[in-house]
């Protein structure tokens, strides 16, 4: 069964950083890209940043290229997303999924795609 799981979120101050865990487990992150995507209240969903493990080539929208960062684990099959200078518009369910693509700095999911549950993160003006 594929499984996503997340975790690391949790209340910071603006200026603050989080780093969020994705733990995969059914599949390995050779056979599909991982992705970090949100969604804040009364918005739509919004893809983050996007990896390839096999070669390590990550993505990212504009709204967190500079502050966020994916990388990844392949040992422990775990996706992470370090954020930094986070700011009060950053606060969101964040979710990981797959498979992740991009196209012209957008993130998306494709095909039979996999989500997690989401972890809270909430920055405090």
């Amino acid at each position: 069964e594929v499984q996503l799981v997340e975790s690391g979120g949790g209340l910071v101050q603006a200026g603050g950083s989080l780093r969020l865990s994705c733990a995969a487990s059914g599949f390995t992150l050779d056979d599909y890209d991982i992705g970090w995507f949100r969604q804040a209240p009364g918005k739509g969903r919004e893809g983050l940043s996007c990896i390839d493990s096999k070669d390590g080539r990550t993505y990212y929208s504009d709204s967190v290229k500079g502050r966020f960062t994916i990388s990844s684990d392949t040992a422990k099959n775990t996706v992470y997303l370090q954020m930094n200078n986070l700011k009060p518009e950053d606060t969101a369910v964040y979710y990981c999924a797959a498979p992740c693509a991009h196209a012209v700095n957008v993130v998306y999911v494709y095909g039979n795609d996999y989500w997690g549950r989401g972890t809270q993160v909430t920055v405090s003006a």
